[in-house]
């Protein structure tokens, strides 16, 4: 009877269902009620069924092997094609009213293929979310500094052919903040991910699936907010207006849901150390929102601060274990 009641709570969410059933969750756990050996669900439960079914797909279609080996070819392929437009604009190859709109310098081609990889990253980062908070933050500082990397050579567009250097020492300077920078966090995250430990089996699975369950819901939400974003700014561009900064709106929005998870993990997990670990890793989501937008150099210094923050939260969290 276990087994009929959780499959048809889980409908058909594929790794819902795995998760159940490598788990072996009692009955007692589950709020569903029986009435003439049927199993009638709360709102709660058919919610997080319908999202773990809506989620589930979409998850494995991004994660799958195709999917992401056409996603690596989509980006060589632009990128080329974008270098080869370049070229051709530079020689005077292509017609007036196009050359006007297409740059000159070949660095463009690198800062957009960069600037594509880091939206598919973020994508990557929404599935992470439902995980771990440990991962998703670990995702976080992945994006930081493939975004540092990515200014680097947004900066190499500041540079003419033929490049002089005396005339460009604070450029160079600049580029040489954020390749450190990056190269700082890329240490920083070899670090934290020793540091972090799988968590205990104290709590039930059943309180673990819903809580994953509800991150998924936000997860959702994201990939929506996304879109809107990516649609806003086509649009936009279109029709010669201006456009929001992608990844300083979606780290905005980011802190708003870490925050949501905070208060929903609250009523799955309500110990001290728990809340304050989740509420300090959304201290650490916003302070690399305001790394990209403090000024440069400083801008370098709050993202690694926001490294050294987590690495040190979560060495005090794993710590803490043995005294909370």
């Amino acid at each position: 009877m276990d087994k009929t009641i959780w499959n048809i709570l889980l409908v058909r969410g594929l790794s819902g269902f795995l998760f159940i059933e490598n788990h072996h969750l009692p009955m007692a756990s589950c709020d569903s009620s029986m009435h003439g050996g049927k199993v009638r669900m709360n709102f709660f439960e058919k919610f997080i069924a319908l999202v773990t079914y809506i989620y589930d797909p979409i998850h494995y279609w991004w994660e799958r092997e195709k999917t992401q080996k056409f996603v690596a070819s989509l980006l060589i392929f632009i990128f080329l094609f974008w270098l080869t437009v370049i070229e051709m604009n530079r020689h005077g190859v292509l017609p007036e009213f196009l050359g006007q709109k297409i740059p000159k310098n070949p660095f463009d081609a690198v800062h957009l293929a960069f600037s594509l990889l880091l939206i598919f990253e973020v994508i990557t980062f929404i599935f992470v979310l439902p995980c771990s908070v440990t991962m998703a933050v670990a995702k976080q500082l992945e994006i930081l500094s493939l975004i540092f990397l990515r200014n680097c050579f947004k900066l190499l567009i500041e540079f003419e052919e033929p490049i002089n250097f005396s005339a460009h020492l604070d450029i160079i300077f600049q580029i040489g903040s954020y390749a450190f920078g990056a190269l700082l966090l890329f240490i920083s995250l070899t670090i934290y991910q020793k540091l972090k430990q799988p968590r205990e089996g104290v709590e039930s699975g059943v309180t673990i699936y819903y809580f994953v369950g509800a991150k998924k819901c936000i997860s959702l939400l994201l990939i929506l907010i996304f879109i809107s974003l990516g649609i806003y700014n086509a649009f936009a561009a279109y029709y010669g207006k201006p456009h929001v900064n992608f990844f300083q709106e979606f780290y905005t929005i980011l802190i708003f849901s870490d925050i949501l998870i905070v208060l929903i993990s609250h009523k799955f997990f309500p110990s001290f150390k728990d809340m304050f670990r989740n509420s300090g890793y959304a201290i650490a989501t916003l302070l690399m929102r305001l790394c990209l937008t403090a000024p440069i150099y400083f801008d370098v210094m709050i993202g690694l601060m926001a490294a050294v923050f987590a690495m040190c939260l979560t060495y005090v969290y794993n710590r803490a274990e043995r005294f909370f």
